[in-house]
């Protein structure tokens, strides 16, 4: 399982990774998994407030939705336009063009496993 050592991870297995002042928000490789083939991603509209420990965005697989948790209060900033036509991005590549949002954060984010911890569930 990949699992980068750049993000913190969450308990619903999210990921963040901050970069500047930006915050970027995906889905592990193993959430991905348990939640299957991805068929549509519900994604908030760029200005968007969310917060913290709320669902920002839902996505539809062919087994269930879920719920995807934001680690920290702020405002979407950008979406990942390309899930509207291609969701199976997450489960082709969850860290990567699979990218859900891009967050301006207004504090800190949460303190979400480091990879090693995350890992651990695993091993």
């Amino acid at each position: 399982m990949n699992v980068p050592t750049d993000r913190r991870y969450g308990p619903t297995h999210e990921w963040y990774l901050l970069e500047d002042d930006l915050l970027v928000l995906g889905v592990t490789e193993q959430g991905q998994e348990l939640l299957g083939d991805v068929v549509f991603a519900q994604l908030p509209e760029v200005g968007s407030k969310v917060e913290r420990g709320q669902a920002c965005a839902t996505l539809e697989s062919v087994k269930a939705a879920s719920d995807v948790i934001c680690p920290v209060d702020g405002v979407v900033i950008a979406v990942n336009a390309a899930l509207s036509d291609s969701p199976e991005l997450i489960n082709d590549d969850p860290f990567d063009t699979g990218w859900i949002l891009h967050i301006r954060p207004s504090g800190d984010p949460d303190e979400w496993m480091s990879a090693e911890d995350y890992q651990a569930q695993f091993d």
